[in-house]
C-alpha cells in the first residue's frame, strides 16, 4: 500500500502550526516540542512527515546561530576520553612517551603526532584523526 500526499490535508497541518523561521527562544522551544510530538509518532502521514522535516530544518537553522556547536581540539578530545574512560594520564607514561612528553600533550604545550594518535587510537578504539589538528 502506497500513501499519497494529500496537498489539503498539508494545507490545513501548516495552517495550524504556521511554520515559520524562529526568531525568539519562545518559538524555538514551541517548535521544538511540535517536532518531538511527531518525532515520536509512530503512524505519522506522509503530510506530518513533510512538516517535520520542514520543521527540523528551522530548528537546525536557529540552533546553527544561536547555539553553534565549536570544534573540539585534539587535546580537548583526548582530554575527554581519559576523564570518560578513567584513564590517569599517567596510564599513558610508557605508550605514549615519559611522563613529561605525556604531561605536555595534556597540558596541550606538545602537540599529538602522527604516531601518537595511532597508539591512542588503538588504546582508546576511535579514530586516530581525533588526536590529529
Amino acid at each position: 500500500m502506497t500513501l499519497t500526499f494529500d496537498r489539503s490535508v498539508y494545507t490545513d497541518l501548516l495552517s495550524q502550526v504556521t511554520p515559520k523561521v524562529i526568531e525568539t527562544e519562545a518559538e524555538y522551544e514551541q517548535t521544538l516540542a511540535i517536532v518531538e510530538l511527531l518525532a515520536f509518532n509512530q503512524n505519522r502521514t506522509p503530510e506530518q512527515t513533510a512538516l517535520y522535516k520542514l520543521l527540523v530544518l528551522l530548528v537546525e537553522a536557529y540552533e546553527a546561530e544561536y547555539y553553534p556547536i565549536s570544534e573540539a581540539s585534539p587535546i580537548d578530545v583526548l582530554n575527554h576520553i581519559l576523564e570518560a574512560s578513567d584513564t590517569k594520564p599517567a596510564d599513558l607514561v610508557g605508550l605514549i612517551g615519559s611522563s613529561s612528553v605525556v604531561a605536555e600533550i595534556v597540558n596541550g604545550t606538545r602537540a599529538i603526532n602522527e604516531a601518537e594518535a595511532k597508539i591512542l587510537s588503538d588504546r582508546f578504539k576511535v579514530s586516530p584523526s581525533l588526536f590529529i589538528a
